[in-house]
């Protein structure tokens, strides 16, 4: 059975965007699927994020975990602290610098204050899938394109997806969930 973790983003919660559907359809699947809600989501902050998580770290060995936009980074500086690798990470929308908007990046500034360690994160995750849109409101494209060149590993653009959220029209992620698959 494997452990998949999905963390939401700022402003997010367990029930929003696609998250439940996913959760439904990887539990299907045989999984045991963790949807944390992280404290004071409209004004996160990664000391207490890291703190909630980590009574979840013991299960994160080979397991699979989920990013959605602030989730992202978030979810960088959990794999940087691993002793042992997790078995993929799905990064969605995300960002690992700031994103050119002095008010928001004034909220999301505890995560992205340090410069990660590209190299231990790749120890860390044995395979990485990141999905940008080339719309995307929030997250310039060019967001995806660096963590997947640190990551050294492939971009995927989808068309005209805006910022992946419920918003966005993104109630189920189908392509998300026929990716997973190939991981489980």
């Amino acid at each position: 059975m494997t452990n998949v973790f999905i963390i939401h983003g700022i402003g997010g919660s367990p029930s929003g965007n696609w998250f439940p559907w996913l959760k439904n359809g990887l539990e299907k699947l045989g999984c045991r699927v963790f949807v944390p809600k992280f404290p004071d989501s409209e004004n996160p902050k990664l000391q207490s994020w890291l703190s909630t998580f980590e009574g979840y770290t013991p299960q994160l060995e080979n397991s699979i975990v989920v990013g959605h936009s602030l989730g992202v980074a978030f979810l960088l500086s959990v794999i940087e602290r691993l002793d042992k690798p997790v078995k993929a990470a799905f990064f969605v929308a995300g960002f690992a610098n700031p994103l050119d908007n002095p008010e928001f990046d004034e909220l999301i500034g505890t995560f992205l204050e340090k410069q990660f360690d590209w190299n231990k994160i790749r120890r860390n995750c044995k395979k990485f899938y990141v999905i940008s849109s080339d719309n995307d409101p929030y997250v310039p494209l060019e967001q995806g394109r660096n963590i997947a060149k640190n990551l050294k590993t492939e971009l995927i653009v989808l068309k005209n997806a805006g910022h992946m959220n419920e918003e966005a029209g993104f109630t189920r992620f189908d392509f998300l969930l026929e990716k997973m698959k190939r991981e489980l």
